[in-house]
């Protein structure tokens, strides 16, 4: 099994002067299910090489089992180190592709060409393809072989407008992840803030928030 594992290259929080990028746990949790599920895992990002962190993902309270297993593995750490430029990536090869979260994606991976053309070429060939918190964000451009948002009429779910106003940014973001997939036709399902909560609908999954990111990445697995 080989899967793309995508992360953002932005690191600007808006115009806040304050640093986002992609969220470590969201990272590290399906990276471990993936390598353990027995996975080869490939990463990219737009600008390849090292992602940006964000560093609110990085304080101790935001700290997990996956997040120090992490911090403890240089191979991993290699691997996130010298990510591949995505333009050069290919979906031939791939057997399915995940976007984990962070506020990044809202500005780079929403808008970007090539990413926009891996999903679709994943979801025109019927492979897994899954996005976690604000990675759903990938969504907003991508389209069906007819023409239509890729989400309209699938159940989907991502971080919630109350998880944004939680965390104080729904007026420093460029969109809102909920009302994006909801303008795009998506059948959008969400669980109680901050708790895990995950869709199926076909080969596309989706997960709501940070907790959902394991989770996510094993129905994912499921669907190989």
């Amino acid at each position: 099994m080989k899967i793309l594992m995508v992360l953002t290259s932005h690191d600007q929080l808006g115009d806040t002067g304050k640093k986002t990028g992609f969220w470590l746990e969201e990272f590290a949790a399906p990276y471990y299910v993936f390598k353990d599920g027995g996975a080869d895992v490939t990463l990219a990002s737009p600008k390849g090489g090292q992602p940006p962190l964000d560093p609110s993902s990085d304080t101790d309270d935001a700290q997990t089992d996956d997040t120090k297993r992490f911090k403890s593995d240089e191979a991993a750490q290699h691997d996130l180190a010298n990510t591949a430029v995505l333009s050069a990536v290919s979906a031939d090869g791939f057997d399915a592709i995940f976007y984990p979260g962070g506020h990044g994606p809202l500005w780079d991976l929403a808008e970007d060409d090539d990413s926009k053309a891996l999903i679709e070429a994943f979801a025109d060939s019927d492979r897994p393809f899954g996005a976690v918190c604000h990675a759903p964000a990938i969504f907003k451009h991508t389209k069906n072989a007819d023409g239509k948002p890729l989400v309209s009429g699938k159940k989907v779910t991502g971080f919630t407008n109350t998880e944004e106003e939680g965390v104080g940014l729904t007026d420093v973001v460029p969109f809102l992840v909920e009302d994006m997939l909801k303008e795009n036709g998506g059948d959008y399902r969400k669980g109680d803030d901050w708790d895990s909560f995950v869709v199926v609908d076909g080969k596309l999954v989706t997960g709501q928030n940070p907790a959902s990111s394991a989770e996510a990445a094993r129905k994912l697995l499921d669907l190989l």
